[in-house]
């Protein structure tokens, strides 16, 4: 190993705390946090009547493999004539993370943990957010309880929300679960020598499968979007490999998305307000017709998510090979989500993506702010006490976090070009197939199939559209910068001939 490639993880965390600064997040927690935080003990569990005990519900966890800042668990059981009720309990990160604390000032500066290729930045403490506020596995932790009555064909007649105690029984990963449920791979862990676990997550698997059907019904998009994640080889970038969606993670996006929207239901209900999780109809919805006719396939003129959602299953089934590069086009077409403050009786506009009309974030208090926030609204409710933050308040806090949810996006894909150029940098010259992923006054920006790389077409883009599948060859890249510059290079005897001389 050279010195220059040992040096990957550190230069790239280098890049990641400095492009951090430029975009206003902050890498470092302050000497205040650190002193709060060390003055903290593990929450106890309060024994009142409004506190209820499960620790004896047969809780489970599922995340990545790594993961120790679990912010949920999840529990189901039978309720008869075919329903089954299902519990969804989130960490209670405010008895810890009091408003007007140290710590809620910097989580509610970052406003989300930033995930980069060389180094986690996390929104907490790590010692809150993977130990004493995380929902760790035999840990007794308190949590806010959102339950759900389930039946057959997906519907939700009843929910309810309040305080308990949990236990988590067992820490399970996305893709032991995946495999062990699509008869590809033994029991994982406690799967296999917890009682009753199995069953739990057959039976989970079932109701979010059912939930799953009733979304699609609506319109909601079989989008399947794959992310390059960097492999490392000790301190070496050794490749980037996509991180692909199963089916644990559809059983614990489908569960959330149900209990976020009984939670924005809830606090409705009360009287109380929100902070909305909205995508509102496609920016750019003719661009997406004009993909389905090139495709031999016909929209409505309007937007229209169940003809959207037709067209992706049909795509899906005919080229699946090519759907993720689809679905990517889809998803910078139809722009981005924000928060948005939804008043008792408002119109939001919903999530377009989702077809759902009621629709927070409160599932991942550890890893996100508005989830946060919304947990001190529904605490505020539960105890019959006046919203913590007034409208103002919220609507101010609705722009923050949409604009540093944004700065946070923009510098985990910077970092991710970053360590895309270092692996690209010895193959300046090279010819790669790919499509076209955005066009703004900004640029023309092009997604390359292997390995899974975005960059800049620098030549020859003029009259290039999303959606559009072109030969391109690298041209120059930039590691400090993030940048990787790629000249359009139609099919043709110059190819070919490269093609034989790199072979």
């Amino acid at each position: 190993m050279n010195q220059a490639a040992g040096r990957h993880r550190h230069d790239l965390r280098a890049i990641a705390r400095r492009v951090m600064t430029e975009r206003g997040l902050r890498p470092d927690f302050s000497p205040a946090v650190v002193a709060e935080t060390a003055a903290l003990a593990a929450p106890a569990v309060e024994r009142d009547r409004g506190i209820r005990d499960l620790r004896g519900s047969l809780w489970v966890s599922i995340d990545n493999d790594d993961s120790r800042d679990l912010d949920q668990l999840s529990f189901a059981e039978p309720a008869g004539a075919g329903a089954t009720r299902v519990l969804v309990a989130i960490a209670d990160v405010d008895a810890l993370v009091p408003k007007g604390s140290a710590i809620d000032a910097h989580a509610g500066h970052n406003t989300t943990s930033v995930y980069t290729a060389a180094e986690i930045f996390p929104m907490l403490p790590l010692s809150l957010s993977t130990d004493r506020t995380s929902l760790g596995e035999d840990q007794e932790r308190p949590a806010i309880v959102v339950e759900m009555l389930v039946r057959q064909d997906g519907s939700v007649p009843e929910s309810d929300l309040y305080r308990a105690a949990v236990l988590n029984h067992a820490k399970l990963a996305y893709n032991g679960v995946a495999l062990w449920l699509e008869g590809q791979g033994p029991p994982p862990g406690r799967v296999a020598t917890v009682p009753g676990v199995d069953a739990q997550l057959r039976l989970q698997d079932r109701v979010a499968q059912a939930l799953r059907t009733v979304r699609h019904q609506h319109g909601a998009l079989s989008l399947e979007t794959i992310e390059p994640r960097a492999v490392f080889d000790g301190d070496v970038l050794a490749d980037l490999r996509l991180d692909e969606k199963n089916r644990a993670k559809e059983l614990i996006e489908d569960l959330m998305i149900a209990a976020n929207g009984v939670t924005a239901r809830f606090l409705e209900a009360q009287g109380l307000p929100s902070l909305r999780r909205v995508l509102r109809s496609p920016e750019r919805w003719e661009r997406i017709v004009a993909l389905a006719a090139g495709l031999g396939e016909t929209l409505p003129g309007a937007p229209d998510a169940a003809a959207l959602e037709a067209f992706l299953c049909k795509r899906r089934l005919a080229d699946p090979d090519r759907f993720p590069d689809l679905s990517l086009a889809v998803v910078k077409l139809m722009g981005r989500g924000e928060y948005q403050v939804e008043l008792p009786g408002g119109g939001s506009p919903g999530h377009f993506g989702l077809a759902v009309h009621d629709y927070t974030h409160s599932t991942a208090p550890n890893r996100r702010f508005p989830d946060l926030v919304t947990q001190r609204l529904l605490k505020a409710a539960l105890a019959g006490h006046a919203a913590p933050y007034g409208r103002g308040d919220l609507e101010e806090l609705a722009r923050h976090c949409t604009e540093q949810e944004d700065n946070a996006n923009k510098v985990e894909r910077q970092v991710q070009k970053s360590a895309a150029a270092l692996l690209l940098e010895p193959r300046v010259g090279e010819r790669f197939e790919g499509m076209i992923t955005a066009v703004s006054d900004k640029g023309t920006w092009v997604r390359i199939f292997r390995p899974p790389v975005d960059g800049k077409m620098v030549e020859g883009f003029e009259g290039l559209d999303v959606g559009e599948k072109v030969t391109v060859e690298l041209v120059a890249t930039n590691v400090e910068r993030g940048f990787i510059d790629f000249a359009h290079r139609p099919r043709g005897g110059a190819f070919e001939s490269s093609v034989k001389r790199t072979r």
